[in-house]
């Protein structure tokens, strides 16, 4: 087996398409095994920051999404009580500021186009219904079972990538032990789509409104030129896991009673804003300890599967499709030795992947603050100049 055999991607993701994407441009080939049967419209609403952005438009991929994305003005936060500003963070200058837009997209709609954008390529193959279950690996190469149609088959390649998600088996085979397992963080975010015709026009305003609460708050951005408005609760409960063997855990109707008796304290407008809402999908949010490394010889993590994100930042997207620049650029420097090229992604990422997964746990804990200690947050947060808090964000944008 070469060198020039094909990186076997496990995951077909924002970041392992994201990445099959990255690797073809630099002349890899790629086989990507998805584990459902086809690209179907799953999920909401993502924020792709401008860290992101660059990535996607190297790829050829942003122009596509232009038309159907929203480009926030600035974010609103917000008082939950009374729906108060406390803040604006200007993001309208995001190009000349970042190099790349901001923007709010369906994850349908770039999932959308990078498929589109992968199934064009020649040096890609994607096979979905196939899911991984086992990998060897030596000097020469590593060697994949999936299951297709009922049956167990056998691929092989210069690498595996695994960007199979937060519960991936990659990684749990990298790293067996209790101590890597997924937990439930405490956190669960309930996500649904609303149609703005059947909203107040305010809605669709391209502004991203974030309201803070005692463990909960509450985030709605339109979508699609303002045609539909995603709105996503983040919750403080006791989920006890009833689907957690389900691979499809996250993709389950919650009971909307729940939410209407736990944002019942709140201003009116988010009050409605929940109400409007028929269809409520509750996703549970799960975390791993980090890693120092994501690699084992030619097998490497990529996206949640390395470094889970929760979504206080709005990251997780973001921080895989900058794995996925990263990984093809430690290829293009070491096309002959896929191992190093797989251990200098590695270097390159895990701290400052680290670093925003902490700012993420954080700022979930801001978010949810009550007493005493929000009050002292609301103020400090009207005390602080907009282009201050604008500032913080350079460190993740610019990079």
């Amino acid at each position: 087996m070469t060198s020039r055999e094909p990186f076997v991607i496990a995951g077909g993701g924002v970041g392992g398409l994201t990445v099959a994407l990255a690797l073809a441009q630099i002349g890899r080939r790629v086989l990507l095994f998805e584990r459902a049967p086809a690209f179907r419209e799953v999920g909401a609403g993502l924020q792709l920051s401008p860290n992101a952005c660059r990535v996607l438009r190297r790829l050829g991929v942003l122009d596509s999404l232009m038309d159907l994305a929203v480009a926030p003005r600035f974010v609103r936060l917000r008082r939950n009580s009374d729906g108060a500003d406390l803040a604006r963070v200007p993001l309208d200058d995001a190009e000349s500021r970042w190099g790349a837009p901001y923007i709010g997209v369906h994850r349908a709609d770039l999932l959308a186009a990078l498929v589109d954008r992968a199934r064009a390529n020649d040096l890609i193959e994607i096979t979905n219904d196939s899911t991984l279950t086992g990998f060897i690996q030596d000097e020469r190469g590593v060697a994949v079972t999936f299951r297709f149609d009922g049956e167990f088959r056998r691929a092989s390649g210069a690498a595996l990538i695994g960007a199979d998600g937060v519960r991936s088996m990659v990684r749990s085979r990298m790293f067996p032990g209790e101590a890597d397992k997924p937990v439930y963080t405490g956190h669960t975010a309930w996500r649904t789509i609303l149609p703005a015709a059947k909203l107040p026009d305010a809605f669709r305003a391209p502004v991203a409104n974030l309201w803070f609460g005692d463990r909960a708050h509450l985030v709605h951005y339109p979508l699609r030129a303002g045609s539909i408005v995603n709105v996503v609760a983040l919750v403080e409960d006791a989920w006890r896991g009833e689907t957690e063997n389900d691979p499809d855990f996250w993709d389950t109707e919650g009971d909307r009673r729940f939410l209407l008796n736990r944002f019942k304290d709140w201003a009116g407008e988010a009050r409605s804003l929940i109400g409007a809402g028929e269809t409520w999908m509750r996703w549970p949010l799960f975390d791993r300890p980090s890693l120092d490394a994501w690699t084992r010889g030619r097998v490497a993590l990529l996206g949640d599967a390395a470094h889970p994100m929760l979504p206080y930042l709005a990251q997780g997207a973001a921080q895989a499709i900058e794995d996925a620049a990263a990984l093809s650029a430690a290829v293009a420097e070491n096309q002959d030795d896929p191992a190093a090229a797989l251990s200098f992604y590695s270097a390159a990422r895990a701290f400052r992947a680290r670093k925003i997964q902490e700012a993420a746990r954080a700022q979930g804990e801001i978010y949810h603050l009550g007493g005493v200690k929000a009050f002292m947050r609301d103020v400090a947060l009207r005390l602080s100049p907009s282009g201050m808090l604008r500032g913080r964000q350079d460190w993740i944008y610019s990079a």
